[in-house]
């Protein structure tokens, strides 16, 4: 392998879904501003907005989507440029 190729900050980080706070540890050159303790070592953390812990298809668990009331929000907010 060639050497310099490979990124310095390939670490263990922490990754936590905000939905359910679950966290969990893989590598990763993610940045990250703030850490998290897990099992008494400090490790960077990364925010998630959805993993694999809080996903529809993973878990199973269809969540309703309110497109109705999102279209009519559309239609009210551009109402006034109907001609």
């Amino acid at each position: 392998m060639k050497a310099g190729i490979h990124p310095e900050n390939y670490r263990l980080v922490a990754f936590k879904d905000m939905s359910n706070n679950e966290i969990f540890l893989t590598k990763s050159t993610a940045e990250a501003k703030e850490t998290v303790e897990v099992e008494g070592v400090e490790y960077p953390l990364v925010k998630l907005e959805i993993s694999r812990t809080s996903h529809p298809f993973y878990t199973g668990k269809k969540k309703l989507v309110d497109t109705a009331g999102r279209i009519d929000k559309f239609k009210n907010k551009y109402k006034k440029f109907k001609k």
